[in-house]
Order: structure tokens, then sequence, then C-alpha cells
């Protein structure tokens, strides 16, 4: 059984978040643990159709935002890393400045000290240079910044198109098997002596 921890930030976009949720809940192999910041909640209700309840019951396991003292706030319960889709520039912060007054950022911290994923789907435009400098600091702590950015090869049909591009995209820096997005083909080699 393979752990993820899926931290719901306050920021646009909570829509990331379900969506992996969702498509982690149809795998048998895996075990979501969600983390939902009170900020999120409100989002969701601004956001979607999705009522808070129904978004925390697509996850295995639900922590409180405030128990620092859950079990994924430690190192030695073993996970294969954290996605926060999305991720607030607040929450961003809290990461790369160690302050871990909840467990959400505190999560991250572990993550970023036991030298596993950490996928930090961050939402902002447009981006100041403390904003610039927080992402490349995160990343030089060993997190990776995926800001939610649509792919326009695929020929996206639907806003929800869009979005699984983006969190399959996420679900790939974990080495997790999927079907949401349409994947890049390289195009056949011309035969020998084509175009003379």
């Amino acid at each position: 059984m393979k752990r993820i921890i899926i931290g719901i930030s306050g920021a646009s976009g909570v829509i990331y978040g379900i969506r992996a949720l969702q498509a982690l809940k149809a795998m048998a192999d895996i075990e979501t643990h969600l983390i939902f910041s009170p900020s999120a909640k409100r989002t969701v209700v601004e956001e979607t159709e999705w009522t808070v309840a129904q978004v925390e019951a697509l996850a295995d396991v639900l922590h409180t935002h405030g128990d620092i003292g859950a079990s994924i706030a430690s190192g030695s319960f073993r996970t294969a890393g954290m996605l926060v889709a999305p991720c607030s520039i607040k929450t961003l912060s809290g990461i790369v400045h160690s302050y871990n007054d909840n467990l959400l950022t505190r999560a991250a911290d572990v993550c970023l000290k036991e030298r596993r994923p950490l996928v930090l789907m961050v939402r902002e435009t447009p981006l100041h240079l403390g904003h610039l400098e927080m992402m490349a600091q995160a990343v030089r702590y060993g997190a990776a910044i995926l800001p939610p950015v649509p792919a326009f090869y695929s020929k996206p049909q639907s806003l929800g198109d869009i979005v699984d591009h983006s969190v399959g995209k996420a679900l790939d820096l974990f080495g997790i098997e999927h079907p949401l997005l349409k994947r890049w083909k390289e195009e056949p080699a011309a035969p020998p002596g084509a175009g003379t």
C-alpha cells in the first residue's frame, strides 16, 4: 500500500486537489491522507459544486489541519510523499521557512527532511520576486514546483481536460500510473527517400 498525502490550501484552484483525490480513490493500492486548510474549505464552496463533506469523503484518512501530533507529522510514519494542490503563497512561505504551525506545513516539512517527493501546485499570478525566490528556495530544499499550467497539444475540450492534465503531471512525479493525460507521441520517422 502506497500512502500519499494530499494537502489542499486556500488558493484558487481547489479542484486540482479534489481531482487528485478522485483519481487516487480509484486505485486500490494507494491510501490517501488529506489535510484541508480552513481557507480551502471556504474556497470549495466559492469555486465548486462540491460540499466540504463530499471532498473529505474522497480521502481514506482525514486529518485535522491543526493536529500537529497526527501520524503524518512524523518521519517514522512512512509515506510516498505529498502533493499540495493548490498551494497558496502563504503555504509556500510556511514550507520554505519551516514554519510548522499547522499539519499541512509540518507534513510538507517532514517530506523534505525525509527526502520524500513534495509537489507544490503553486497558484498565483502575476508573481513578484519574493514569490519566485521562495519557489527557488523550495526547489533547493527538494520540492518540485508544478504550477497548473495548461497544455494544448492534447486539444482539451473542457475545463476538466485541462485539470486532468495538470493533475496527471503531478501524479507522474510520484511514479503513479494513471489515464489522466494524453501523452506526447513521437512522430513516425519519414520513410527513406521521402521528400526527394
